[in-house]
């Protein structure tokens, strides 16, 4: 396989992953073709990118994926430079670990409060007995929906001290703009002046990941 492939996943929902999966996606863009498999069986990604206008069109290719993930990642890699997986909030129906077999990198979006944070641990799990398969994975936990002005609680970072998976100095702070671009069926790079700070800490992820 040529593609590099990136997982967005954690077993715990309402944590972002569809919003980091798109964004994330669409500013690979200026690095190469780029394409998005949603592995959720919400759907989310795709009914994000089916909003985009014929003249304002998503600028990332988003296809629909369910049990036959290893196989349609592997047919469509050799097609693209990089593949996104948003992956189901569920453990259970063996897609989540065959996402994680196949990627070198899996971010891991949390909320900023410790109680999120030990909520995920399964998934730490998941990660430990997928490195017995895939050696190379690299794990990094991202906080999302960080107040603006705010930082980290003393609690939140001692969490993170203790949890066995880094987190990227990069976070993603909770911006209107975040839920503006799924309604309009764009990314934050599409948003004009008000999207620029947000693409900016898509950016910064992206520098610290690639």
């Amino acid at each position: 396989m040529s593609a590099r492939i990136f997982s967005i996943a954690n077993q715990k929902g309402g944590t972002g992953k569809t919003t980091l999966s798109m964004n994330f996606a669409a500013g690979l863009v200026k690095r190469g073709r780029v394409l998005v498999i949603d592995a959720d069986p919400q759907g989310s990604a795709c009914q994000w990118s089916s909003l985009s206008s014929d003249e304002k069109p998503f600028p990332v290719s988003v296809i629909s994926v369910g049990g036959q993930l290893t196989r349609e990642a592997e047919r469509f890699a050799k097609d693209y430079d990089f593949i996104v997986i948003d992956c189901p909030p569920t453990l259970e129906t063996g897609v989540m670990p065959a996402a994680l077999n196949l990627s070198e990198t899996v971010l891991i979006p949390v909320l900023p409060s410790p109680v999120d944070l030990w909520a995920s641990i399964r998934i730490a799990e998941a990660i430990e007995h997928a490195k017995l398969r895939n050696r190379n994975l690299k794990p990094y936990i991202v906080v999302n929906q960080l107040e603006p002005r705010s930082a980290l609680s003393t609690a939140m970072k001692e969490a993170l001290a203790e949890f066995d998976i880094p987190a990227l100095q990069g976070g993603v702070r909770r911006r209107a703009v975040y839920r503006n671009a799924a309604v309009e069926g764009l990314s934050v790079y599409c948003m004009g002046k008000r999207g620029e700070t947000a693409a900016q800490e898509i950016d910064e992820i992206i520098e610290e990941v690639v």
